[in-house]
């Protein structure tokens, strides 16, 4: 309490002092601001982007597609997967329900439901500053009824703080997407392979590669379009056939295995990183930018091997006591074992 008290009384002096200025004062006061902050690991945020986005809406996805600007987009599960997508400028983040097997270790998507679907969007929605924030609705979610679907995208916007909405499905489903559209909740289409209903179409299979299959994709393209969609999935669709649908439609399509000439692309963040064990089966369409699996790896042998050999933590990594500190603790210590 001395202390304080003579530090404020001094810092008061000197405010008040014609011969002190509030300038002098003010880089001592900041500086021990500064000094004061602590957190138990990092902060949550971290440092900013060297370079500040404005925040991305669907007028800028509108912009992009009519400069035929390819629309990026990515997949995120949590909050520093989130993080770096957002710092890398990516135009659209989605929590995609493929985080079933990447983040949760399920076999499918069909697994996951929507409690946990808005436990993760919740989560990266707290790292994403910038990019447009889409949440999957879950198989089971959104099926029933129209009702049951908007009621679901409510709870997808509002507990998980995202800005839309992705659900599968064409021709069937435009009423359920007109119900969710007009509540005023953006919806993100998608048509070609549907991985939640893989059962139904034969596992996970390219679609289109007939001309009835690729009438069937335009036709569910057309359809989610005029019912309101801002932009649509196309997946596992051949190139020449998404290619087609994409100048057909006035909204963009976003591929994932459709080809180079759709208005976007996008992909699992886990499988083009890379962040994944050596033996791993990846689809065609994923090309890998990375090896964060073998950096981890790496990194953690690194830190078992030096824990083993007591090399860590080595002084630079402790917190220094005051000699005569220590001494008086050392007494203290002989004194209680006699």
């Amino acid at each position: 309490m001395s202390r304080c008290l003579a530090s404020s009384q001094a810092l008061q002096k000197s405010v008040l002092s014609p011969k002190k200025s509030l300038t002098a004062v003010a880089p001592l006061w900041v500086s021990r601001s500064q000094s004061q902050t602590r957190h138990s690991s990092h902060s949550p945020l971290g440092n900013p982007p060297a370079t500040q986005r404005k925040k991305v809406t669907i007028n800028t996805l509108r912009a992009l597609h009519q400069k035929d600007e390819p629309i990026t987009m990515i997949t995120a599960h949590d909050f520093p997967s989130a993080h770096v997508a957002d710092h890398a400028g990516m135009d659209m983040i989605l929590v995609g329900d493929s985080l079933a097997m990447v983040a949760l270790g399920m076999q499918d998507t069909s697994e996951v439901v929507l409690e946990e679907m808005i436990l993760h969007c919740r989560s990266v929605s707290r790292a994403t500053n910038a990019a447009f924030t889409i949440g999957d609705l879950p198989m089971g979610s959104y099926e029933i009824a129209p009702e049951q679907a908007l009621e679901s995208a409510i709870r997808v916007v509002k507990e998980g703080r995202v800005q839309g909405v992705k659900l599968e499905g064409g021709v069937e489903f435009a009423p359920t997407i007109e119900k969710i559209v007009r509540a005023g909740i953006p919806v993100l289409g998608h048509v070609g392979l549907t991985p939640q209903r893989q059962h139904s179409i034969g596992g996970f299979r390219v679609q289109g590669k007939t001309t009835s299959g690729a009438v069937k994709v335009l036709e569910d393209a057309l359809a989610v379009q005029a019912a309101g969609c801002f932009a649509v999935v196309l997946e596992a669709v051949p190139a020449e056939v998404a290619a087609l649908v994409t100048k057909k439609l006035k909204i963009p399509t976003i591929g994932i295995g459709a080809g180079n000439d759709c208005s976007g692309q996008v992909l699992v963040q886990v499988d083009m990183s890379g962040n994944f064990p050596p033996g791993r089966f990846l689809p065609k369409f994923v090309k890998q930018y990375g090896n964060v699996w073998a950096e981890s790896m790496k990194a953690i042998e690194a830190y078992k091997s030096e824990v083993k050999t007591r090399q860590y933590p080595a002084p630079a990594h402790t917190y220094p006591m005051p000699p005569a500190e220590l001494s008086e603790f050392e007494k203290m210590i002989e004194a209680r074992q006699v």
